[in-house]
């Protein structure tokens, strides 16, 4: 929009303050891969931006590389190895300000759905920071390569929302870091009534499970990952709180939440199931259920009517405890004390 008031003012011979005189960092950015070692990175910026990569996400902007200087165009393609993970920090040539961005999605062969919650805005002009909270489908098919590409995230904490029969027939693949779950049966989730019943169990349901995350994230044990076995439903509630309590807005959120639909691949969240098995295992034939329909395309995760099923979470809360923040502090033990921590610790 810039550019054409600039020109426009150029062929009517008027005037225009440039928009650049309000110091802006660079705006709407991404980082996406497009090839087994590129990635694209794309921003907005009414100034000349200089485009910086490292390999940490806490690493000085003095020991980032430049791979670019005064970038005018908005975009850059960059080397971008499969098992190295790059931040990407974009510098205002003219005002110093910067932003950081990374890859949404970790680019696993064999893994679904594990992506960063970095980067999100979450007011005050702060943002989440990148490589410290992760969300993820099921690891039990994850290979060699892929192990390699976690290990260099650099994980000390892993928390897993499954339930009991899940975790026997899909054990987790990532090994080397501390582990947590709450205990719990499938047949005590709220889904065998539909998805409104069972998003409006989660507030309580998953109280436990929260009160453990948020636990280890006021105690700085991070990076950290959650997981469920699709990484969108439970995943999704958890991640959700997170970012609730982490000041971003309602829609940015939602937003998350509905790029499971994206990312997720069904066809890595669950070995085949053994037949034998399946007769005598209630679990086991729900999933070798789906595995014999053939169906392993993510669904839209909302109603007949575009209703997101998350907004059932967030009505139940709102219901019976008033507000979210009011719900954090009454079953996850997250005051205004903690979220101010949770805060300082996770936006920059």
């Amino acid at each position: 929009m810039m550019h054409i008031r600039i020109k426009l003012a150029l062929v009517l011979g008027v005037a225009v303050q440039p928009v650049a005189a309000t110091a802006l960092p660079p705006a709407d950015a991404m980082v996406e891969r497009i090839g087994l070692d590129q990635i694209a990175v794309r921003w907005t910026s009414a100034d000349p931006v200089d485009v910086l990569v490292a390999e940490r996400p806490d690493a000085p902007i003095k020991r980032a590389r430049v791979v670019s200087r005064a970038d005018r165009d908005g975009g850059e393609t960059l080397a971008g190895p499969a098992l190295q993970r790059s931040y990407i920090t974009l510098r205002n040539v003219r005002t110093g300000e910067t932003t950081r961005v990374a890859e949404r999605l970790v680019p696993l062969e064999h893994g679904s759905n594990f992506r960063d919650l970095g980067g999100y805005a979450a007011g005050g002009g702060r943002h989440v920071r990148w490589g410290l909270i992760y969300r993820s489908g099921a690891t039990p098919l994850i290979d060699a390569t892929d192990i390699a590409r976690i290990d260099r995230l650099h994980l000390s904490q892993m928390v897993d929302l499954r339930s009991d029969e899940e975790r026997a027939l899909a054990p987790s693949r990532i090994d080397g870091v501390p582990y947590a779950a709450i205990g719990y049966s499938m047949d005590a989730m709220g889904f065998s009534a539909g998805m409104e019943a069972g998003y409006r169990s989660f507030p309580k349901f998953l109280a436990p499970q929260l009160r453990l995350i948020f636990a280890k994230l006021l105690r700085g044990e991070q990076p950290l990952v959650y997981n469920c076995s699709a990484g969108q439903d439970r995943t999704g509630f958890v991640s959700a709180m997170i970012l609730s309590a982490l000041g971003v807005p309602r829609d940015t959120i939602m937003a998350d939440y509905h790029l499971s639909t994206r990312y997720r691949q069904p066809g890595n969240e669950m070995p085949r199931i053994d037949p034998a098995l399946a007769a005598s295992n209630p679990v086991a034939a729900m999933f070798a259920g789906y595995q014999m329909a053939g169906n392993q395309q993510p669904q839209p995760l909302k109603t007949a009517a575009g209703k997101a099923f998350l907004s059932f979470a967030f009505e139940e809360i709102e219901r019976n405890w008033g507000s979210v923040d009011r719900y954090l502090q009454a079953e996850a033990g997250v005051g205004p004390r903690e979220l101010q921590q949770l805060r300082a610790r996770y936006t920059e």
